[in-house]
């Protein structure tokens, strides 16, 4: 995903969100979300350890690429290219869940 596509959807999804309840959503989304400037800085220092993927609660593949060292190489250096979009993925289907939630009637 790259980020007009993710700039795209998140405008749909806040779109979605009641009015009244949308400075409630942005502060859930701000407290919550991934920066992928931070993905891609623990991806380029420590992404043979995993810590990238554990970052965005990608456990299982965090410990796949931490028992390999990031596949002995290869897997890190095509996450420096594939993490800023893993990043804004999470960070949208992150913004449709709270949407969801918060368009809910409350009980």
């Amino acid at each position: 995903m790259t980020l007009i596509e993710f700039i795209y959807g998140f405008q749909e999804v806040y779109g979605g969100v009641p009015p009244q309840r949308q400075p409630e959503f942005l502060a859930l989304y701000t407290s919550t979300a991934k920066n992928p400037t931070v993905a891609f800085a623990l991806s380029v220092f420590l992404g043979s350890f995993g810590i990238d993927r554990f970052y965005l609660d990608q456990w299982l593949l965090g410990f796949l690429k931490l028992i390999t060292l990031g596949g002995f190489g290869i897997w890190t250096v095509i996450d420096w290219f594939l993490i800023a979009g893993v990043t804004y993925e999470k960070n949208l289907e992150l913004a449709q869940r709270l949407a969801s939630s918060l368009s809910a009637p409350r009980s």
